[in-house]
């Protein structure tokens, strides 16, 4: 009979080697093993008898409007952009010189994107989804008019931080060129935190010890590593690159135009992933598949369901054009087109909604190109059921009218209106702090992140220090004629001339530090979004 031997580790100090072996050890078919691993994982939560945290989003009669330029005064030209200034100064005093038109882009929508369940957002371009997305996540312009309700898990958006509870997961990859995939991710795990990781580690490990309970050996060392704050690299890193086949290339720089480094379906996975590296568990995907292959999409998908059934985590994503193995991953549709909801329920049902408006899929059709096609005028005529029956064209505000009568609607309105009750919200669902990370660790994180740049840019800042030391020394030989007698105002105009030259090298070596910044400006603006970090922390490292 075979001992089983136990080691003692301390999970702080996990070299790369020791962290690698466990990820692979532990997941050696991505997908199969994956869902083997959380399982084991969530098993050991229920045997604790402790409930995971979960958050149910709902939004009701949720209303977008943007006023507009039109015609010629919408053109980005000179004029126009000084007019828009002046008028802009006047509506101050509440003059108004220009009338602007009313678009609607989210008309009346309501919904309910419930926990434990994989929701696909479905729609035509221009139909509205990333301006719903926004809204739900709270990331929504001030230009923007919104009208309606929100809440999470019955609290509405002031009364907690939407921006640290949710996570919008942009279509656009905005990533430092020079960092690479791994030190891209790290950062992102230093910045998020690990939530209430250690408190929920901590609970079951007192349950655990009072029911004597053993736990797997596996399953505990994971939970311990990725509740502790680590300063560098950690495993949940680690685990993240596996599961998004973003291992291979873990030491490539991420890089841009100028500067070669992944591709950009690897780029699409790093945004993807730095999101998913922190502790929360509401996601709000915008187009994460652009420049991923069917396959690939399908196994980050797959994954994302994965967390989403076995976390309960809260998932509302929106895709293009998914492959029909893909869209058979999501449990629930939201169907919106023109800026309302045409259908918002399980999957199962959405061809029964739209046999009984008279259109049929045909069998060899992806569900998903069928969905949006029947919407559009052009293509709607070719999925009319009875050919006996003479053709009339629906618009989307008569499916919307459907939509009401059919069961799944009116199923949704009575949850709708029923409150959902505050005191059933687990207390670590939302959270109500700006930076869950302590101010000065956050500052660590920008000084070494800034400190990785300049090694990465060594030759820049080398080439540059030993231009300023030589340009200093011809500057100070002009003293060394300090001692002369002679005190007359051309003396005085050499030593005036000499500060000015020194005045004039140094302003001119500051320029060159002026496009390293403005090139670093997207990702400020992407990381304080994110709630990264505070801008301050930019500012400090940068100047320093």
């Amino acid at each position: 009979m075979n001992k089983v031997v136990n080691k003692v580790v301390d999970v702080r100090k996990l070299n790369v080697h020791e962290r690698e072996e466990f990820i692979d050890r532990v997941l050696k078919v991505t997908e199969e093993d994956n869902e083997r691993f959380l399982r084991k994982l969530i098993n050991r939560i229920d045997e604790a008898g402790i409930e995971l945290p979960t958050v149910e989003v709902r939004f009701e009669n949720l209303t977008v409007k943007v006023d507009c330029l039109v015609g010629e005064r919408a053109l980005p030209t000179l004029p126009n952009a000084a007019r828009n200034i002046a008028e802009t100064a006047l509506s101050c005093f509440g003059i108004k010189l220009t009338q602007r038109a009313k678009l609607k882009i989210l008309n009346d929508v309501s919904g309910i994107i419930k926990p434990s369940r994989m929701t696909l957002l479905l729609g035509p371009p221009s139909s509205g989804k990333t301006t719903l997305l926004l809204a739900l996540a709270g990331r929504l312009s001030p230009s923007l008019k919104e009208s309606g309700e929100i809440t999470y898990n019955g609290h509405k958006l002031n009364e907690f931080d939407p921006e640290k509870t949710a996570v919008y997961v942009s279509q656009s990859d905005v990533h430092v060129a020079e960092m690479t995939v791994g030190e891209t991710l790290e950062f992102s795990a230093r910045c998020q935190g690990v939530g209430s990781r250690y408190e929920l580690l901590k609970e079951v490990t007192s349950r655990e010890k009072e029911a004597g309970i053993v736990p797997d050996a596996d399953v505990d060392l994971f939970m311990k590593a990725i509740a502790m704050d680590g300063g560098g690299s950690s495993l949940i890193t680690d685990y993240v690159l596996k599961i998004l086949g973003l291992k291979e290339c873990r030491d490539t720089i991420v890089g841009d135009q100028m500067k070669r480094g992944i591709s950009g379906g690897q780029k699409k996975r790093v945004t993807t992933g730095e999101m998913i590296v922190g502790p929360s568990k509401t996601l709000f995907m915008d187009e994460i598949s652009t420049g991923l292959d069917s396959s690939t999409t399908f196994q980050v998908v797959k994954c994302l369901q994965q967390i989403a059934h076995l976390r309960k985590a809260t998932i509302l994503m929106s895709l293009l054009q998914p492959a029909p193995e893909t869209f058979n991953l999501f449990d629930d549709i939201v169907l919106l087109s023109e800026g309302q909801t045409v259908y918002h329920g399980p999957r199962e049902h959405v061809l029964e909604f739209f046999e009984s408006c008279g259109f049929k899929c045909p069998e060899r059709k992806g569900i998903a190109d069928f969905l949006q096609e029947v919407m559009s005028e052009k293509d709607q005529e070719q999925y009319w059921a009875d050919r006996n029956e003479p053709y009339k064209y629906i618009p989307v505000s008569e499916f919307t009218e459907r939509f009401k009568h059919f069961h799944v609607g009116v199923h949704l309105q009575h949850k709708l209106s029923v409150p959902y009750r505050k005191d059933q919200s687990h207390k670590a669902a939302l959270v109500y702090g700006k930076y869950l990370v302590p101010r000065r660790v956050l500052l660590k994180a920008s000084f070494d992140k800034e400190w990785l740049l300049i090694k990465r840019n060594s030759f820049f800042y080398v080439f540059k220090t030993v231009q300023i030391i030589i340009v200093a020394m011809i500057a100070s030989t002009v003293f060394l004629r300090t001692k002369l007698h002679a005190r007359n105002e051309e003396d005085g105009a050499v030593y005036v001339g000499a500060l000015v030259f020194g005045m004039i090298i140094n302003t001119f070596n500051g320029y060159v530090e002026i496009s390293l910044t403005i090139q670093r400006l997207p990702v400020l603006y992407k990381h304080r979004d994110l709630l990264f970090h505070p801008p301050w922390a930019f500012t400090i490292r940068t100047f320093c």
